[in-house]
């Protein structure tokens, strides 16, 4: 069947002209296996009523969606890599497929794939992505959206039948071609380019695209203001994800500026991890070598590349006035790890004051003790209410750590938030769903020997469970 008749697609990102993307065509695979779609936000946006083959064709041969692009546009872009400026990047192995609109809050969507073929910005890669990335990938979005982090979504993961060579992993190895859900792919990257150029008249015509479609509320007739406003607003949602990483023990692993969205939204995982313990000094990434963006620098990390963002704009602002915009980072930041934590916990938030109190003896505790950071927050969802299953569980000696005291003098006087199903089955289980590395590693063993799914899509439904349990499953689907 065709989409519903509720789909809205949209093509606004051509408005922005073809200096800004380069016009391709995908690959074409020798095979096409469905390994995962996302039906909740298929039903979100209207496509729930496509049968496999039209999944396929869609999402694995790209044949246009009706009212969206006619072909694929690979987006050309700039960054910084581990802070050393590279002006050779843009979409390498991916393309902005097609673009739509929320049908829970109107808002643009883009759907850009990973995996899809070679591109004028390829630099000599062969433009795939492995079966194994792939399912990485859905594994990531799926917990962090758990979790409650603004994140990118996977929407379909196809296996394409070819056989790849990597020098991270055992090769020939599987490929596959993934399609994510994301408000905007539009970054940081892309400003930078065109201040690189000294491109004044694009860069404005991307400035004002990006507002008008992304955050029409900071819209100002000065232009100026107008600039200064979106910084500010950019910055809010960096900000905002910064502290779900940490609230959720997060490590991205790769925060160049070219991995950075105007939307805020966490996307492009490659080496992430979730830490076991809470190590300010965990990284994700082998190459890291120096750990620059080790799990308790992300938040610096962050502020530094909007920085480079406030650079491109100084065409159009006073530097004081950028600065001003970005001032509020660190309290923003720190604002959404309190109230994550906090809804983490399952609790009604209390003053910010207590709030921030709860959220660093917590913090305090998990560093000190070294206690499993994902059973912690599972233990004591509910807050005091659940200290008889806290302290009979598996995590229980850590609770006689000195540093907990804190914890639950802090725990005083707060309670469930209603909103939130406290009482759910997945709080009657004596571990929480997790997602470290030795257990991806375990979920993909058997794909690799045996093409046996089985452990990945059962992680998946633990994961929808958390989802659920915790009040982050997708709404409106």
């Amino acid at each position: 069947m065709p989409p519903r008749p509720e789909f809205r697609p949209a093509a606004v990102h051509a408005e922005l002209g073809s200096d800004l993307f380069d016009v391709v065509a995908a690959a074409e695979f020798p095979r096409h296996e469905l390994r995962y779609r996302n039906l909740a936000w298929a039903a979100r946006v209207g496509l729930d009523t496509l049968d496999e083959a039209e999944w396929i064709a869609h999402f694995g041969r790209f044949e246009p969606l009706p009212g969206s692009f006619e072909a694929p546009l690979a987006l050309r872009y700039h960054g910084h890599q581990f802070r050393t400026y590279n002006p050779e990047l843009g979409d390498g192995r991916g393309f902005l497929f097609a673009q739509m609109h929320d049908l829970a809050d109107n808002r643009l969507l883009d759907f850009g794939t990973k995996g899809s073929g070679t591109t004028p910005w390829s630099r000599g890669g062969d433009g795939r992505l492995t079966l194994k990335g792939g399912v990485r990938e859905v594994l990531a979005t799926s917990m962090l959206e758990a979790l409650g982090v603004n994140t990118s979504k996977s929407f379909s993961l196809i296996e394409t039948g070819e056989q790849l060579t990597r020098g991270d992993e055992p090769s020939p190895t599987r490929s596959a071609v993934l399609v994510r859900l994301s408000h905007s792919h539009i970054r940081i990257g892309s400003f930078q380019r065109l201040s690189f150029l000294q491109d004044t008249a694009g860069l404005q015509r991307l400035l004002d695209h990006s507002i008008r479609h992304y955050m029409p509320e900071v819209w100002n007739d000065d232009l100026a203001a107008r600039a200064t406003g979106f910084l500010a607003e950019v910055t809010a949602r960096v900000a905002r994800t910064g502290g779900q990483w940490m609230a959720a023990g997060f490590v991205h692993g790769v925060l160049n500026t070219d991995n950075i969205n105007i939307s805020g939204e966490s996307f492009d995982y490659g080496p992430w991890r979730f830490l076991p313990t809470n190590d300010p000094e965990f990284t994700a990434a082998y190459f890291d070598e120096t750990g620059l963006y080790a799990y308790g620098r992300q938040p610096e990390t962050l502020l530094w590349n909007l920085a480079r963002l406030a650079g491109c704009l100084l065409a159009f602002a006073d530097k004081p006035s950028l600065e001003a915009a970005l001032a509020p980072f660190w309290g923003m930041m720190q604002t959404s790890f309190v109230a994550t934590i906090i809804r983490r916990l399952g609790l009604q938030s209390q003053s910010l004051q207590r709030d921030a109190e709860l959220a660093r003896a917590l913090h305090s505790f998990l560093f000190e003790s070294q206690a499993p950071f994902e059973q912690t927050m599972f233990d004591w969802f509910g807050g005091l209410a659940s200290e008889a299953r806290a302290t009979s569980g598996p995590n229980a000696a850590h609770y006689d750590h000195p540093s907990f005291a804190a914890v639950r003098v802090a725990l005083q006087g707060y309670t469930a938030n209603p909103a939130l199903p406290v009482g759910h089955r997945y709080f009657t289980r004596a571990t929480p769903a997790t997602l470290l590395i030795d257990e991806v590693e375990a979920l993909w063993a058997p794909i690799a020997e045996n093409d046996d799914w089985s452990k990945f899509n059962a992680k998946l439904a633990d994961i929808a469970e958390l989802a659920e349990a915790t009040g982050n499953a997708p709404a409106g689907a």
